[in-house]
């Protein structure tokens, strides 16, 4: 199964940064590979090195602009240089069976709403997962359930995403998908 993973391209929290190794070397370990955004920076790099050095198969794929701000992976199993943002979400989300969402900012939160979105629109039927061992993720749960009371929300778009907190939570996620 390919696992598309969306997180920061800042370094994060040392929390942030042992959750994602873990999430590499436990999707690995389960035979999985991984899709991402492609860059070399901060969890991205972290996620793409640890899944590399644990034998896994990443794929990468940035949009020619970061390319050429070298940020660009370049030991990735495969990497697809883009046009434009809009391409790499189209692109992840071809390559990808599943998402998983861990910590990031306003870019991980661009792709993890437009991902959702595309659940609900009935443009794919993927399964979409925050991965939240520190609470990171209870603000936004949060806002989404009270969409869910105002009436903006369904309460089935709702159960769709997903929370996990541990590996195992992660691996059997990926079983059922």
């Amino acid at each position: 199964m390919r696992i598309a993973v969306f997180l920061g391209s800042s370094a994060g929290t040392e929390a942030h940064r042992a959750a994602t190794i873990a999430v590499a070397e436990g999707l690995v370990d389960a035979g999985h590979s991984l899709v991402y955004g492609g860059a070399r920076v901060g969890l991205m790099g972290l996620l793409a090195d640890t899944a590399l050095a644990a034998g896994g198969e990443v794929h990468g794929v940035i949009p020619q602009h970061l390319v050429d701000r070298e940020v660009a992976h370049d030991g990735l199993s495969a990497l697809d240089v883009v046009g434009s943002m809009h391409e790499r979400k189209a692109r992840m989300a071809e390559l990808a069976d599943a998402f998983v969402a861990l910590p990031g900012g306003a870019g991980t939160l661009e792709e993890l709403f437009e991902i959702y979105t595309w659940s609900m629109l009935g443009l794919h039927a993927k399964p979409i997962a925050l991965w939240d061992p520190d609470d990171y993720w209870t603000p936004l749960e949060e806002q989404l359930d009270r969409a869910v009371a105002d009436g903006y929300l369904g309460t089935g778009p709702r159960a769709a995403l997903t929370r996990l907190s541990d590996v195992p939570s992660l691996l059997a996620w990926c079983d059922r998908a």
